[in-house]
């Protein structure tokens, strides 16, 4: 491990921040592409910016303890804008650049944030109507240019390249930022709302130094830590990415590159060639489809490579090796295969850690078995987000979630309910006492997911409380198995099983593009692939009929989270006539 400060010794994370940047200097820290070109901001320039930042939102009249609204992209200026939120005194409320107007409402009233700030004129959009609404909310900063249409008198508004303009003090900082301690509040970070209203979790400076320092024990311990690269593509408000893929990266001093699009991801990955990549598996699934239909459509040696490389990768998945006869197949997937596979993800990848959702087990097989290091964690943005994350040191294995993180108290109640403590766990909802009383007691954090520990510690998540599915003869049927098996068929990109106090289950499917014809034909393959689904479940899983979905499930529909889980609840209110329909035939 590198020389430097201990994490847990840092009061707060724009501390952190600063003891990198003197350690870092003129070096790289965040890049961003213009004009098809990778441009970087240093580590001094960037502290250079907070700090005038910093002082430009003191001059605004903004106070220690207020709360500051940011509603940006992943860019440079997103992670500036927190870490001067933070120097300023102030908490940083991030939101998703898919909140609609009554979605930013909600969160400016329930946060009672005294200033926004935007990345651009199609963001404002939303936006805008919901500062009107607001009574605590006075000033509006636009990173770029920012248009009202109108003279707005309920808010004012400012340039950010006036704002992050001049010299800015890091000793005025340093000296601003002491008496900001760990268990002072940083953020508010509104859970994304698969069953509601979004609540603001309180996410206090050490929760998320806990997790990079724990974070940090990993890297350090099981692959080394060097000159890090992270790419940044996950909505940095969501907590994974921002423990995970800001805060994270600056403890390791790294640098952090960040995604033109989901799009051009791809092509990203092998320019910026990352060593680090925090993930969700729903990239995954698809990236696994993608390559699927690829090879197939090669045909050849190519798919008889592919076979080889998965049985074999299984063969050393459970047992640790592989006998002699496979010694020359296996040299052979790793000249013609795992090569190209590393190339394509830029050659120098260490680790992804995939978190947001349960990893599909099959899915994360495959990936071992091209060569590629899946470390599946666990968490919740309640605390910190990180819970436990599989490490090759204790052996990985795709159906767990690994042993807990450092200095991490984790433990199951009777009902086998995963509780959570230590300085990782929240210290409440923002303004909501009775859901804080619901889910903290006696300091334990009450995860609302079922699970154990296996032989070797791990933790083994089975079920979610609240999601199950409970059927009319009082059997329990987790959703997310069922749903997680048929999004592994060529034929389906997506599932939602439905049957709560029901005979039986149902499904609302959405079929791959690529699955063509009249709806008798999409219904007919369809209906192959849950049939194959069905010989693997048990008689209470089995999904009896189905119905297609109108579209795919997405963000901008409201079906899906921004960290890609499906809401229930809104698909539920959609397609509940129809699902129910399905029960009278």
């Amino acid at each position: 491990m590198r020389k430097g400060k201990s994490l847990e010794h840092f009061p707060n994370l724009v501390a952190m921040f600063l003891d990198r940047v003197a350690q870092r200097g003129d070096g790289p820290f965040l890049w961003a592409k213009r004009d098809g070109t990778w441009h970087s901001t240093s580590y001094n320039e960037a502290a250079r910016q907070v700090a005038a930042l910093s002082e430009s939102l003191i001059r605004l009249g903004c106070k220690p303890g207020d709360r500051v609204m940011l509603v940006s992209e992943n860019r440079p200026e997103w992670l500036i804008a927190d870490l001067a939120i933070m120097a300023a005194g102030c908490i940083t409320v991030p939101t998703y650049t898919t909140n609609t107007s009554r979605d930013h409402t909600h969160i400016l009233t329930n946060s009672g944030a005294r200033a926004v700030i935007v990345s651009t004129q199609k963001l404002a959009k939303a936006l805008i109507p919901a500062v009107l609404f607001s009574s605590d909310c006075h000033d509006v900063i636009g990173i770029e240019d920012i248009r009202t249409g109108q003279s707005v008198s309920e808010a004012r508004f400012h340039v950010w390249s006036e704002l992050v303009a001049g010299g800015g003090e890091l000793e005025a900082v340093r000296s601003r930022v002491a008496g900001i301690a760990r268990d002072d509040l940083a953020c508010i970070i509104y859970t994304s709302g698969t069953g509601g209203a979004p609540r603001g979790v309180r996410q206090h400076h050490g929760a998320i130094l806990h997790n990079t320092a724990a974070c940090i024990d990993v890297i350090a311990n099981d692959f080394g830590w060097d000159d890090e690269v992270f790419l940044s593509f996950l909505p940095a408000s969501h907590a994974y990415e921002h423990s995970g893929g800001q805060m994270f990266p600056i403890a390791l001093g790294a640098q952090i590159y960040f995604a033109e699009s989901l799009e051009k991801l791809a092509a990203n990955i092998e320019e910026v060639r990352p060593t680090l990549m925090v993930v969700v598996p729903r990239l995954f699934e698809m990236l696994r489809q993608r390559m699927l239909k690829t090879i197939e459509k090669q045909g050849g040696i190519g798919e008889k490579l592919l076979g080889r490389a998965l049985a074999i990768g299984r063969e050393r998945y459970e047992t640790g090796s592989i006998p002699l006869k496979d010694w020359p197949a296996d040299l052979a997937v790793k000249l013609l295969l795992k090569r190209k596979v590393s190339q394509k993800f830029g050659g120098r990848i260490k680790a992804m850690v995939s978190g947001g959702a349960p990893l599909n087990p099959d899915v994360g097989l495959f990936f071992h078995s091209l060569g590629l290091t899946m470390l599946q964690g666990y968490g919740q943005t309640e605390a910190g987000p990180v819970i436990s994350c599989n490490r090759p040191r204790n052996g990985i294995r795709m159906d767990t979630v690994g042993p807990p993180l450092l200095n991490t108290e984790v433990r199951f109640a009777e009902d086998g309910e995963l509780l959570v403590r230590g300085e990782l766990v929240m210290h409440g909802y923002w303004n909501n006492d009775e859901e804080t009383a619901r889910v903290l007691k006696d300091g334990w954090l009450h995860t609302g997911d079922v699970g154990h520990f296996d032989d070797a510690g791990r933790i083994v998540i089975t079920d979610r409380k609240k999601d199950l599915i409970v059927n009319d003869k009082g059997d329990n049927v987790s959703p997310q198995r069922v749903e997680g098996m048929l999004t592994l068929q060529p034929e389906i990109a997506q599932a939602m099983v439905y049957g709560d106090r029901r005979p039986h289950l149902v499904a609302l499917l959405v079929p791959e593009p690529d699955v063509k014809g009249d709806e008798a034909a999409v219904r007919a393959k369809l209906q192959k692939a849950v049939d194959r689904v069905n010989a693997e479940l048990s008689v209470i899983e089995k999904v009896r009929r189905f119905a297609l979905a109108d579209e795919p499930f997405s963000v901008d529909n409201e079906q899906m989270t921004p960290s890609l889980k499906i809401r229930r609840h809104v698909l539920k209110q959609a397609y509940g006539d129809r699902l129910d329909a399905l029960y009278g035939k």
